[in-house]
């Protein structure tokens, strides 16, 4: 079977295109993270981008800014968690690992 170059440019373009299509499609879900029983919650959209921050009153206590830190921390790595997801979910190459199980270069 002959190597043929004009096939895998045409493959290499649909992919560049169906790579477009996901980021913009990332760009526009939403996905959220909460801490502290949902005292600060954090939205971020699917390119990990955060868009929004909410801290409950009971949060913020002057006497305790490290708890509100730890809240607000742990909450954005919930959010970002989130968007990674979505992008190994939306991502065209998703499926390619069922087609190496042993990973690439093992």
């Amino acid at each position: 079977m002959p190597f043929d170059l004009n096939a895998l440019m045409a493959q290499a373009q649909a992919m560049q295109e169906q790579m477009q299509k996901a980021q913009e499609k990332l760009a526009q879900k939403t996905v959220t993270g909460s801490s502290g029983g949902g005292m600060v919650v954090v939205t971020a959209n699917g390119k990990g981008e955060i868009q929004k921050v909410q801290i409950d009153k009971q949060a913020v206590d002057p006497r305790d800014v490290a708890m509100l830190e730890d809240l607000v921390l742990g909450a954005v790595n919930s959010a970002l968690k989130a968007a990674q997801e979505a992008q190994a979910a939306e991502s065209p190459l998703s499926g390619l690992s069922n087609l190496f199980p042993g990973g690439f270069g093992k």
